[in-house]
């Protein structure tokens, strides 16, 4: 039986790290010089995940990708099926955002010009996606904007448990965006105020006094 590997996320991969591409990799005129699949090396890692790798495919030619645009070979080759990150990266799944806010400094007139505009929200995918064997993304992120969004099921099963980060959209004062479903669920916010907000506020209170 062979040994799955351990898949961080958030691991940034070394120099000859074998990945693969998620897009295709277009020349200058616009042809496909290498499709969708292809096999690279990283020859250059970013310091971050906000920033491109690059690299270089069999015939010598190089691409700078983002993260979310390549994975590992290793991975890869374990198959798709159940992974339900390989529908992150699907651009229609943005287009079902239903509900969009400002968190954070923006929100509370406590920015300065160095301060980022972080917007959170909760997206409604088809159901075709459920019925699947991928199954659906928990959150959709983009890095250079800021903004993250959590499947609607995810984002209650948050707000029942009192996570800070979702609550605070629930409660954000500048809302962009919310469809009559988003509205439906901000009308009734109030049922996830719990006695569970004290421990969750409480404890990151605590560490905070532990880093002092």
């Amino acid at each position: 039986m062979s040994e799955r590997v351990n898949y961080n996320p958030n691991l940034i991969f070394s120099v000859g790290t074998q990945v693969v591409a998620l897009r295709d990799v277009t020349g200058e005129s616009g042809r496909i010089l290498h499709p969708r699949g292809a096999v690279g090396v990283v020859v250059k890692s970013p310091n971050d995940l906000q920033h491109s790798y690059r690299v270089r495919f069999p015939d010598g030619y190089e691409e700078s990708l983002k993260p979310s645009e390549l994975t590992m070979l290793a991975k890869h080759k374990e198959g798709t099926i159940g992974d339900s990150s390989i529908n992150a990266s699907r651009s229609d799944l943005w287009e079902r955002v239903i509900f969009q806010c400002i968190i954070g400094s923006q929100a509370y007139g406590l920015a300065d010009d160095q301060s980022d505009i972080d917007r959170r929200g909760v997206y409604l995918p088809p159901a075709e996606l459920h019925w699947s064997l991928y199954g659906v993304p928990d959150q959709l992120d983009c890095y250079e904007t800021q903004e993250a969004y959590w499947e609607i099921q995810r984002f209650i099963i948050l707000a029942l448990k009192a996570n800070p980060n979702v609550l605070e959209c629930l409660y954000s004062p500048l809302v962009e965006k919310a469809t009559p479903l988003a509205t439906e669920l901000l009308d009734m916010r109030s049922i996830f105020l719990s006695r569970l907000v004290y421990q969750t506020y409480n404890g990151y209170v605590m560490s905070q006094f532990k880093k002092m």
